[in-house]
C-alpha cells in the first residue's frame, strides 16, 4: 500500500513537470516565433521592431541581442542620414562660395583681356582679380583640409615641446598683422617652459584660424592671448572685444561652412572655426566659445599635458 502511494505520488511529480517542460517548451516556441518575425522586420527596414522578453524566458539573451543590433543599426542608419544631409548642405555652400567668385574672376579677366578696362582700371581690375584668385585658393586648401580631418586620413606629428615657447613663435608673426589692421593687443604667456606634446604644425593652425577669424568677422580693436596652465592641462585663451556672436549663432558656430552672418560681403569660408575644433580633438582637448553681443568673443581651448 505505502509502494502504491509512493509511486502515485512519483507519477504526480513526472506528470508536473512534463507540464511545466511543456509549458516551458510553448512559450519558447511562441518566443522564436517572435523572434523570426523580428529578425524580417529588421531585414525588411524596420530598425524599430523590438523583442520583449521576461527575465525568466530562456530566449532573453537572444532577444536583448537582437534589440541592441536593431538599436546600433538605427543609430548608424541616423548617423549616416546626417551625414548625408550634411553633405547635401556642404555642397550647396560649395556650389555658391566657389561659383559666386569664380564667375565674378572670369569676369574681372575677360574685361581685362578683351580691353574694356585700361589704365588705372585695368590694375584695379586685376587686383581685385587676383584677390578673388587668392580667396578661391584659400578656401580649396581649407576644403582638402578639413575632408582629411573629417575622414581621419590627417597624419599627426606629435611630439614634446615648450608650449609657451611655440605659442610665443606664433603670436611674433601675428603682431606685424595685428598692428596693419589697428588691433591693439595683449599677450600673456608665462615665461617658465610646459613641456607637452603637440603637433606643432596643428597648433599653430589652431591658433592662426582664431585669430584670422577675428580680423575676418569680429570688428575688434583688441585682441588677447592668455596661456594658463597646471600639472595637467593648459588653457588658452584667445578674446577680441569686437561685436560678439548672438544666441542664436553660438552654438553653431563650429559646425563646417556655417558662417554667422551671411548677407555680410566679406572674406570667410565657413571652415577656420571647423577645422580648429577637429584640431583640438586630436590633441584630446575642447575647445569652447563664450560672447556678447556687442562685447566681444573669447575661444578657450584646452590641451591636456599628456596625450
Amino acid at each position: 500500500m505505502e509502494l502504491n502511494l509512493y509511486l502515485l505520488l512519483a507519477l504526480l511529480i513526472a506528470l508536473l513537470v512534463i507540464g511545466w517542460l511543456l509549458a516551458k517548451l510553448h512559450r519558447v516556441r511562441g518566443q522564436l516565433s517572435l523572434i523570426k518575425d523580428a529578425l524580417t522586420d529588421i531585414k525588411n527596414g524596420n530598425l524599430n521592431r523590438r523583442v520583449l522578453a521576461r527575465e525568466s524566458d530562456l530566449t532573453k539573451q537572444i532577444c536583448y541581442d537582437i534589440n541592441e543590433i536593431a538599436m546600433s543599426s538605427q543609430s548608424r542608419l541616423i548617423q549616416q542620414k546626417q551625414s548625408e544631409q550634411a553633405y547635401k548642405r556642404l555642397m550647396t555652400s560649395l556650389s555658391h562660395d566657389v561659383k559666386t567668385p569664380l564667375a565674378s574672376l572670369v569676369g574681372y579677366l575677360e574685361a581685362v583681356e578683351s580691353k574694356m578696362v585700361t589704365g588705372a582700371e585695368q590694375e584695379e581690375y586685376i587686383r581685385v582679380a587676383m584677390e578673388k584668385a587668392h580667396y578661391l585658393k584659400d578656401f580649396v586648401t581649407a576644403l582638402f583640409e578639413w575632408v582629411k580631418l573629417d575622414a581621419g586620413e590627417q597624419i599627426f606629428h606629435f611630439e614634446v615641446c615648450d608650449l609657451n615657447e611655440l605659442s610665443r613663435d606664433i603670436m611674433a608673426d601675428w603682431v606685424p598683422l595685428l598692428e596693419s589692421h589697428d588691433l591693439t593687443y595683449e599677450i600673456e604667456i608665462p615665461e617658465t617652459e610646459y613641456m607637452t606634446r603637440v603637433d606643432p604644425t596643428a597648433y599653430t593652425r589652431i591658433l592662426n584660424n582664431l585669430l584670422q577669424n577675428i580680423l575676418t568677422h569680429s570688428g575688434a580693436r583688441q585682441v588677447t592671448l592668455t596661456v594658463t596652465e597646471t600639472e595637467q592641462q593648459a588653457k588658452i585663451m584667445v578674446a577680441d572685444n569686437g561685436k560678439g556672436i548672438s544666441d542664436a549663432d553660438l552654438p553653431h558656430i563650429f559646425e563646417r561652412m556655417y558662417q554667422c552672418d551671411r548677407s555680410r560681403s566679406v572674406r570667410g569660408n565657413g571652415l577656420g572655426l571647423s577645422i580648429a575644433k577637429e584640431l583640438v580633438n586630436a590633441h584630446k582637448g575642447t575647445i569652447t566659445a563664450d560672447s556678447i553681443p556687442e562685447a566681444g568673443t573669447t575661444f578657450t581651448i584646452i590641451l591636456p599635458k599628456a596625450l
